[in-house]
């Protein structure tokens, strides 16, 4: 069963609009998530707010929100005041250029959406917008209000829908020279660079999210099961870091061979189990089995 629709409106390109109905195209639901209880009484607990300074519980009716000006210092905004600036969503996901798709930087990438059509009305006109996407291959750069913030989000096509992903404004992506600056150029030797190309050729594959595996999820809903069935749990012993220190051409060298061993060793495996199967007996046809009984 399909969730909830997150977004109700329009998608137009010019004078060309449909309805259309945006989902979120991801989920944390399965994620495996705990309450703070008390553990004396194993009853959940709750938050509440209080003042910094004087320790005090705060009541509702007393909460605002602040800028913070400097260190201890806010300047109080109203709730009138901060509905004044919001963005009135008027519900239209307004196209307003579109782009090829390998100029834009992953880096803005945010949340994906799912967009699909509201209804028969509009399907005709949402398959044309689809269709051209992918005819230019282009993805759509448009404008869509969200809790009212105003987002840019980019379009393309996904399937029989279309895939919306909102993108992050300059502001909120720092700088990659604050980190990268500092970063030697070492010579390293041709050798070392061909080694290292080998070691990828043996790890080469195709992308295939199916074969993720969060470890640490499975181990949490492991744990969670042993307590709750009331096994104990054994608290495993962190394993020491080797401190030895090998040369950066020697570990090359080894996990080359480790890889080369390691096919080496799986395909003698194959064969000494296909040399222990017994030989299959010809089939002989059913009237000579008849004549020779």
């Amino acid at each position: 069963m399909a969730a909830r629709a997150y977004w109700k409106g329009s998608l137009k390109l010019s004078l060309v609009s449909c309805p259309v109905l945006l989902y979120p195209a991801s989920t944390s639901v399965e994620k495996t998530r705990f309450h703070m209880i008390n553990k004396e009484t194993g009853n959940r607990l709750k938050q509440q707010m209080v003042d910094a300074e004087t320790g005090e519980v705060v009541e509702n009716d007393q909460k605002g929100r602040g800028y913070e000006l400097k260190k201890g210092e806010y300047v109080e905004i109203d709730k009138d005041e901060l509905e004044a600036v919001q963005i009135e969503s008027n519900h239209t996901i307004d196209i307003d250029s579109f782009v090829p798709k390998e100029e834009i930087d992953k880096r803005y990438l945010n949340h994906p959406y799912y967009i699909a059509p509201d209804g028969k009305a509009g399907v005709d006109a949402f398959a044309v917008i689809r269709d051209a996407m992918k005819d230019q291959d282009r993805v759509a750069l448009a404008r869509i209000v969200l809790t009212n913030r105003e987002h840019v989000i980019a379009i393309e096509p996904l399937g029989k829908g279309l895939l919306g992903t909102t993108l992050r404004y300059p502001y909120e992506l720092r700088d990659e020279d604050e980190y990268f600056d500092s970063i030697k150029n070492p010579k390293i030797s041709k050798d070392m660079i061909e080694l290292a190309g080998h070691i990828l050729d043996t790890k080469a594959a195709h992308f295939d999210p199916s074969k993720f595996r969060d470890e640490y999820e499975d181990a949490l809903k492991a744990l969670v099961k042993r307590k709750a069935a009331g096994k104990p749990v054994k608290v495993a012993e962190r394993e020491e870091k080797p401190d030895n220190v090998v040369s950066l051409m020697d570990a090359l060298t080894q996990s080359l061979k480790g890889k080369a061993s390691a096919k080496r060793t799986a395909h003698s495996a194959v064969r000494r189990v296909a040399q222990r199967r017994p030989a299959k007996r010809p089939h002989r046809p059913a009237a000579r089995r008849r004549s020779a009984g």
